[in-house]
C-alpha cells in the first residue's frame, strides 16, 4: 500500500502502534610520502582475478578532485553500504566523484582492467546490484545539487542527487516532477529504470520528463543526449537503466503545481481486504490524473490492515465526494486524509534508519486485478511477529498511459498498477525462513502479472530480463553494442551487447 521500500516506519504503522560527505580520504594503505604500499586484488566482470598495481592505484586517487576510498580507511563502511542491509558486500576500491571528469577517470580506470563495477545514487536497489565484491564502486554520494530555471521550468539535476533534492528546490518555485515516493531514493536508479511517483498519473514517469542527460559511457565519452544529440542514447537511457554509461546530469521538465495537496493514509480492518480489493479493481483506470491511490494488504509486529495511501493534486473541493466514497467501502480503521505539504508528503515514508533492515521484493506489473488474483492475493497473506509484510499496488495508468510502448526504453505502458511484495525484518536475524514464504507466496501471484519493473527486481533470469524489454530488446542490444561492447556496465537488468 503504501510506500514501496518501506513498512515498519510507515504513516499506517505508526498510527497501528549515508554518511556524511568526507574530506578527501585514502585508506591506511597510504604512507605520509604518498605512496600506496601494496596491490590491490580485484575481479573483472568476468569473475577473473586480477591485480590492480599500487602506483596505478596512487596515479587514479591523485588524478581525482573527489574521494579515492580503500579498505582500512574509515569512511569505506559507510560508502559500500546499501539499503538492503543483506547485500554486505566489499569493493575492492570506491571512487567518490565530484563530477564528470571523475567519473570518467574512474571509468577509464575499471576499463583498463575489464574490472567489476557498480554505481551507486542512493543505494536502493533491492537486489544489491548497487555495490558489489573485489571490484570497482562509483558511489555518485558527492555529486549532488539541483539547479531550477523558472523561465524555461528546467531543473538540472546533479547524477548523485536524491528525490529530496529535487523536490525541495522545484516546490519551492511551485514547481514539480514526478520524483517517487521515498526522498532519500537516488535520482539516477528510479529515472533510468522508470519512475513511478505520486504525481506520475498527472505528469507521465520520471523518465517522460527527461529532456536530456550527460553521460559518461564505458568507453570514457562524455556525451550530451536528448532530442538534437546522440538521440538513440537518448532513448535508450529511458528505461534502459545504467546500461549504458554513468548519467552524471538530468535535465528534468517541470509542472506548476500547488505546494499544499491532499495526502495520507485511509486504512479499513484486514478482515475488510477482499472488498477494498474488489473497488480497487474497479477504480483504479477510472481514477481522475490527478489522483494517487496506491493499495495495499500490510502486516506486521505494529499491526495489519488494507487500505490506500493516496495523494490528491487537484482542486480541493473536488475531492469531497472521492473521499467520501472512498470511505465508504468498508469501515475505516482510521483516516489521515488531510491538506499537507507536497514535500512532506513525499518524506512521509522515508525509513529512518536505512541500514539496518533485511528486506526482499518482488515486483511485476498488472493490466488488471481479477477475482482470481484477489483470491490468491487474500488467501495467501500472512501475518508475522517478526516480519513486516506490504502486499502493494503503485497506481499506474494516466499520463503514464498515453505514451507509445517504442517512445522510450520503457514499453510496460498499459497497466493499471505495480504490484510488488515487500517484507523486511531486523537485519540481525535469519532471512532464510522469511525469503522462502515470500517465494512460495510469489509464485500463487506471479502468473497474474506481464512483465516486472526493473528497479525491484532481484532474481529475476537473463531471459527474464530480455523478455522483459518486449519489442524493445532489439534496439537496446544495437545502442549496448555501440557504447559498452565488452558489457562493462553488467550489474543492473542488463542488455547483453552482441
Amino acid at each position: 500500500m503504501l510506500t514501496r521500500r518501506q513498512f515498519a516506519r510507515n504513516s499506517l504503522a505508526a498510527a497501528l502502534a549515508t554518511a556524511l560527505p568526507a574530506p578527501r580520504v585514502w585508506s591506511a594503505l597510504l604512507t605520509p610520502s604518498g605512496r600506496v604500499d601494496a596491490d590491490l586484488t580485484a575481479v573483472t566482470g568476468d569473475g577473473a582475478e586480477v591485480t590492480l598495481p599500487s602506483a596505478d592505484v596512487a596515479a587514479l586517487g591523485n588524478a581525482l578532485r573527489g574521494n579515492l576510498v580503500l579498505r582500512g580507511h574509515a569512511a569505506y563502511d559507510p560508502a559500500r553500504r546499501v539499503l538492503n542491509r543483506q547485500m554486505d558486500k566489499f569493493p575492492a576500491l570506491i571512487v567518490q566523484p565530484r563530477g564528470a571528469a571523475d567519473v570518467k577517470l574512474a571509468v577509464d580506470f575499471a576499463r583498463a582492467s575489464n574490472l567489476l563495477v557498480a554505481v551507486k545514487c542512493g543505494g536502493h536497489s533491492p537486489s544489491g546490484s548497487s555495490t558489489c565484491n573485489d571490484g570497482l564502486l562509483i558511489d555518485l554520494s558527492l555529486l549532488r545539487g539541483v539547479q531550477v530555471d523558472t523561465d524555461t521550468r528546467i531543473a538540472r539535476v546533479a547524477g548523485g542527487s536524491l528525490l529530496g533534492d529535487l523536490d525541495h528546490e522545484a516546490m519551492s518555485r511551485g514547481l514539480v516532477t514526478t520524483a517517487g515516493t521515498v526522498s532519500h531514493t537516488g535520482v539516477g536508479g528510479l529515472t533510468l529504470g522508470g519512475g513511478f511517483g505520486r504525481v506520475a498519473r498527472r505528469f507521465g514517469l520520471s523518465l517522460d520528463n527527461v529532456r536530456g542527460v550527460e553521460i559518461v559511457t564505458a568507453r570514457g565519452e562524455i556525451l550530451h543526449a536528448n532530442e538534437d544529440e546522440n538521440q538513440d542514447l537518448y532513448w535508450a537511457v529511458r528505461g534502459g537503466g545504467g546500461n549504458f554509461g554513468v548519467v552524471t546530469a538530468f535535465d528534468f521538465d517541470l509542472h506548476p503545481m500547488q505546494r499544499e495537496v491532499i495526502g495520507g493514509v485511509l486504512a479499513f480492518p484486514l478482515e475488510q481486504a477482499r472488498q477494498v480489493l474488489e473497488f480497487y479493481s474497479g477504480y483504479a483506470s477510472e481514477a481522475p490524473d490527478e489522483l494517487y491511490l496506491s493499495c495495499g494488504v500490510q502486516a506486521g509486529p505494529d499491526g495489519s490492515a488494507v487500505g490506500f495511501n493516496i495523494c490528491y493534486s487537484g482542486e480541493a473541493s473536488r475531492f469531497d465526494a472521492i473521499h467520501q466514497m472512498l470511505r465508504s467501502i468498508g469501515t475505516p480503521l482510521f483516516d489521515q486524509l488531510r491538506a499537507i505539504d507536497y514535500v512532506a508528503l513525499q518524506k512521509a515514508g522515508d525509513i529512518e534508519e536505512s541500514r539496518a533492515l533485511g528486506l526482499y521484493t518482488k515486483t511485476g506489473f498488472i493490466p488488471s486485478l481479477p477475482t482470481p488474483l484477489i483470491d490468491a492475493i487474500v488467501y495467501g497473506f500472512e501475518a508475522h511477529p517478526q516480519r513486516s509484510t506490504n502486499m502493494g499496488f503503485q497506481h499506474s495508468g494516466g499520463a503514464i498511459a498515453r505514451v507509445a510502448p517504442d517512445a522510450t526504453a520503457f514499453p510496460h505502458r498499459q497497466i493499471i498498477a505495480t504490484m510488488l511484495l515487500n517484507s523486511q525484518w531486523d537485519a540481525s536475524v535469519d532471512s532464510a525462513p522469511h525469503i522462502a514464504w515470500c517465494r512460495e507466496y510469489w509464485r500463487s501471484l506471479e502468473p497474474h502479472t506481464r512483465g516486472f519493473y526493473t528497479n525491484d527486481a532481484i532474481e529475476e533470469s537473463q531471459r527474464q530480463i530480455d523478455d522483459n524489454y518486449a519489442a524493445n530488446l532489439p534496439r537496446l542490444v544495437t545502442i549496448k553494442t555501440r557504447h559498452d561492447p565488452t558489457n562493462l556496465f553488467r550489474l543492473n537488468a542488463n542488455v547483453v551487447p552482441t
